[in-house]
């Protein structure tokens, strides 16, 4: 996950992603970084809008939330309130890294 903050990162301050930016950012924050995973994540986010892609992560939790509320409350079994208490905890966790870079 470190490689892909990373990138998001790069993206926020509006510097460009590339093998040498990246492996600066890991290396700052103290992560060896793996030249071969550098260069495929620098390869895989080539043709990625990477603001698309972070608006798209953070809405589809979002969406997603009211269905999964109305299917526990039509039926509460013990797996559905686990379900539906992790996907709590995702919405939660995309709200925290809206918020890094909003």
């Amino acid at each position: 996950m470190e490689y892909v903050y990373s990138a998001m990162l790069l993206h926020s301050a509006e510097n460009e992603i590339n093998e040498k930016n990246v492996g600066a950012v890991l290396k700052a924050a103290g992560v060896k970084a793996d030249d071969a995973r550098v260069k495929a994540l620098v390869a895989s986010l080539n043709e990625v809008d990477i603001g698309e892609a972070m608006s798209a992560a953070i809405a589809a939790p979002v969406a997603a939330a009211p269905a999964a509320g109305a299917s526990a409350a039509a039926d509460a079994a013990p797996a559905e309130e686990a379900a539906a208490e992790e996907e709590e905890e995702d919405d939660a966790s995309f709200e925290g890294l809206g918020s890094l870079f909003g």
